[in-house]
């Protein structure tokens, strides 16, 4: 039998677009709709801002599994963003294969803002996607790097002291 503390549970981080995907997540809640705990949500103007860059930070702090979610076609409230963030996709899914993880592990989906259940469908299935593909190796090499406790090198630059910016100047104009 397998140990249930040796499980880990996948991340998953959803970019919703606010007019559509977001407001169907909040009608998800609205409806007490349930799905994966574990699915971030981060809430973005339009699918179209979404950024190579943003999707591949994501597997590389850990995620399991990412999706863009955004409006129906020819329903984009910036006309064409969700077909930029179709185009946006698919090239963040060509450079994750390049690097040998799974493309499947990232989605588009289309949700309109009235699909609430929807919207918890997407969550489950990419949830359960991830759960399939196994954890990101990513994120299992990040885990035995911070369980090594690996020296880093001194900062160069260290933390300020903590202000007490009151205190420095009674101290000065009682010297």
């Amino acid at each position: 039998m397998e140990d249930q503390s040796l499980v880990l549970e996948p991340k998953v981080v959803a970019f919703c677009c606010t007019y559509c995907a977001y407001t169907a997540a909040d009608l998800a809640g609205a409806m007490r709709l349930e799905y994966p705990p574990n699915v971030r949500v981060v809430q973005i103007l339009c699918t179209g801002k979404v950024e190579v860059q943003w999707l591949l930070r994501a597997f590389e702090q850990g995620a399991d599994a990412v999706y863009v979610a955004g409006c129906a076609l020819g329903d984009c409230h910036f006309l064409e963003g969700n077909l930029q963030a179709l185009r946006t996709v698919g090239y963040a899914k060509r450079l994750l294969a390049e690097v040998g993880l799974e493309p499947e592990r990232l989605e588009f989906f289309h949700i309109p803002a009235s699909a609430g259940l929807q919207f918890a469908e997407r969550a489950r299935q990419m949830t359960e996607r991830a759960r399939q593909l196994g954890p990101n190796p990513l994120r299992i090499n990040r885990g035995l790097l911070e369980e090594r406790k690996i020296a880093l090198p001194p900062d160069p630059h260290p933390p300020l002291p903590p202000a007490q910016l009151g205190r420095i100047i009674r101290d000065q104009q009682n010297g």
